[in-house]
């Protein structure tokens, strides 16, 4: 569950509903899919120019990349409108390319404060965790 929410697609949308089938805990659940999520966002946040420069380099790898940041700058206008707010809202949104790894993308590609950055995007990310917690509880459908 752990692997599964610090992956950049699945994160908490695959990670908790697997936990529950796998038969742990929901509060256990829930807490391996924060923690594995919330995993790899220090280390985007820190070292995504880094990242970004290297990936580029490599034509197979470039394009995808290319691919998903053109993708997330299309969603871009939600951050620039209402600003950490708005990167909170983006990543509380547990829809396909939203979430944590997307969020640290966009928060790079605006040039974000990376500490306030990380707040927000922890404050999502625990939004996004009980929204996809409850519906995999079938308390609220989210669909």
């Amino acid at each position: 569950m752990l692997i599964v929410s610090a992956m950049p697609f699945s994160e908490l949308r695959g990670g908790i509903p697997l936990a529950i089938y796998l038969g742990l805990p929901p509060t256990e659940a829930f807490l391996l899919a924060i923690l594995g999520n919330l995993l790899p966002i220090p280390f985007l946040l820190m070292f995504l120019e880094k990242i970004d420069r290297i990936v580029i380099r490599w034509e197979p790898l470039a394009r995808i990349y290319l691919k998903v940041v053109e993708r997330i700058e299309r969603k871009k206008i939600i951050v620039e409108r209402y600003g950490y707010l708005g990167l909170l809202m983006f990543v509380a949104i547990p829809l396909p390319m939203t979430g944590a790894w997307s969020g640290s993308l966009l928060a790079f590609l605006l040039r974000l404060n990376k500490t306030k950055s990380l707040i927000f995007i922890t404050i999502g990310v625990l939004i996004a965790g009980i929204l996809v917690l409850s519906a995999s509880l079938g308390v609220v459908s989210i669909f």
